[in-house]
């Protein structure tokens, strides 16, 4: 049985999720889609195994030079749709580490959803960048190139107090949630929510029919807060990583 359910949940997510997060640039070597954006997340720095290769072994060694060559680990994004078939359990035997599995969750947009207060832009400011920066800015100087992945896509940038943020990325009938932070002196006080309400707002008046998120296993606070506001369970990835020491 798979670990990810599916029920009700976009027919492609990873598809949705790569658009939402677009990659500088991104190479197909037969259905594998090696993205790269200079190591800025795992999203935008790993192979969406979309398709099946011909030649497993050939991809895989491309694969591993194309990363290398860049200075960054192999990595790749792998949810029930990966192919070929059994790769989780090739790259396992390869030595890839399995990394931060993530549920997909989704929502009807339905119902009164006030902006209480919440600037949306079609932009992200610097102020909004900072309050994002400072709950998720792993990536050293690279803010940048976070913010040209945030802005490789129409999107709408909600901003409630100078405190708290998100991102909504209008994808057809779906409404793609991203970046939500709240500055930790901020928290428990219920931002976050007014932050999403506020997005689902203004993708419904953009004809988004339903809602998805991607939030990592380990996050219970985050997942106990979108469950709250509706947010079901369905589909999910996790990473395999190359482990420095592997062979």
């Amino acid at each position: 049985m798979s670990r990810y359910s599916t029920v009700q949940g976009p027919r492609d997510l990873d598809r949705l999720v790569a658009e939402a997060w677009p990659a500088r640039s991104v190479q197909d070597i037969g259905g594998w889609l090696l993205r790269h954006a200079d190591g800025v997340t795992k999203r935008a720095n790993s192979v969406l195994p979309v398709g099946a290769p011909e030649d497993l072994d050939a991809a895989l060694q491309r694969t591993e030079r194309f990363y290398g060559e860049r200075g960054l680990p192999a990595v790749f994004s792998m949810s029930d749709r990966a192919r070929p078939q059994g790769l989780d359990a090739v790259l396992e035997a390869r030595g890839y580490e399995l990394v931060d599995p993530t549920l997909g969750m989704v929502a009807d947009i339905a119902g009164h959803y006030a902006r209480d207060g919440v600037e949306i832009a079609d932009e992200p400011s610097a102020d909004w960048l900072d309050v994002w920066w400072s709950v998720d800015g792993r990536y050293d100087h690279q803010l940048q190139t976070a913010a040209e992945i945030l802005t490789g896509v129409p999107a709408g940038y909600a901003m409630l107090d100078g405190v708290a943020v998100g991102r909504a990325v209008p994808q057809g009938e779906w409404l793609g949630i991203y970046a939500m932070a709240v500055a930790p002196e901020a928290r428990r006080r219920g931002l976050g929510r007014r932050v999403l309400r506020a997005l689902l707002g203004w993708g419904r008046e953009r004809g988004c029919e339903r809602a998805y998120l991607v939030v990592v296993e380990r996050n219970a606070p985050a997942r106990a807060m979108y469950a709250a506001e509706g947010f079901t369970e369905s589909g999910g990835y996790h990473y395999r990583v190359k482990s420095a020491t592997a062979a």
